[in-house]
């Protein structure tokens, strides 16, 4: 298939390799609202450029990345360069070698199985030390410092962050989940305690954003939209995208297990609540574009996805 033109790209380009000559492209069709494009040269190491109608998103992105290389062992794909063009904002990293998780994952070995779930553990936790805020909701740039653009959080401003974007989660279900709605909601509501540290919410940390390397996990490659948020609420997520999405529920609780033993080798585990799983399956469940979200591998069809998360959010209501 033809690569369509694009000025912007070739400008891009200009500035980061100006006088290497380009022998192909591929746009990576990803579930992101970025257009990510693999550049191969001819006499040079090939790059990813990622592309965002909104320059902030992308200057967002780009700092995150940077600071999660410094402050972490979490592997992310270098970055090599950023900034805007035509009203756009522009990424540029390194091409990091590997196989897509997503597709990989139900064919690796259970013990590899068991090490990929231990190191997104490991690798959250880390996170969750390297990156401390002092309010909840989607993270900015402040004077190049990465930030909430907040005052200090007070108990009632998790509950006020969280019950919104819990209640937001519960309404965009579809009908399917009518009979069951008021009991999600009613946990959200009865969701009470002492404001949490409000930490790096990386809600996308999952195979289907990372590339895997002779069983080790080669880079993870998405960053966009980071929030900050209670700890115990991206770990329900994480656990739900990496130890729940593939495999059986038996299997499931093995690498929920190494999950969080992965998470404890950093520091100590956050008391995940009803409150905190309702929220992030019930966020897992609809994608952005308002779709059902699809588990497995091969995805299974929109019935038994459907089906699927409605057994969790059961389960986490009994």
């Amino acid at each position: 298939m033809t690569t369509p033109p694009n000025p912007s790209l070739d400008r891009i380009l200009s500035q980061v390799r100006p006088s290497q000559r380009v022998d192909n492209t591929t746009i990576v069709e990803t579930g992101n609202r970025k257009r990510t494009t693999i550049v191969r040269f001819v006499d040079d190491e090939s790059v990813v450029v990622q592309q965002s109608d909104d320059p902030a998103v992308a200057r967002i992105e780009a700092a995150l990345v940077a600071a999660i290389a410094e402050r972490t062992s979490v592997p992310v794909a270098p970055l090599l360069a950023s900034g805007t063009d035509s009203g756009e904002g522009w990424l540029v990293t390194s091409l990091v070698e590997g196989e897509d998780l997503h597709e990989r994952f139900v064919d690796l070995g259970s013990e590899i199985q068991r090490q990929l779930a231990a190191a997104f553990g490991q690798y959250l936790a880390e996170l969750h030390e390297a990156f401390r805020f002092d309010s909840y909701g989607p993270i900015g740039l402040e004077n190049g410092r990465l930030d909430t653009g907040r005052q200090q959080s007070s108990g009632d401003d998790w509950q006020d962050w969280f019950g919104g974007f819990a209640d937001t989660s519960i309404e965009r279900l579809p009908a399917a989940f009518d009979s069951v709605r008021p009991r999600l909601q009613a946990v959200v509501q009865d969701e009470a305690g002492d404001a949490p540290p409000p930490r790096l919410f990386p809600w996308d940390l999952r195979p289907g954003n990372a590339l895997v390397d002779d069983g080790q996990l080669a880079a993870h490659v998405d960053w966009e939209g980071p929030l900050a948020a209670d700890p115990a609420l991206s770990v329900a997520k994480t656990e739900y995208l990496v130890a729940d999405w593939y495999v059986s529920p038996e299997q499931a609780d093995m690498l929920r297990a190494a999950f969080r033993v992965g998470y404890r080798s950093v520091r100590s585990l956050p008391v995940v609540r009803p409150a905190h799983r309702v929220a992030a399956i019930a966020d897992t469940a609809v994608d952005s574009r308002g779709s059902v979200t699809k588990p497995r591998y091969p995805p299974v069809d929109r019935e038994a996805a459907v089906a699927f998360h409605r057994r969790a959010l059961e389960q986490t209501l009994r």
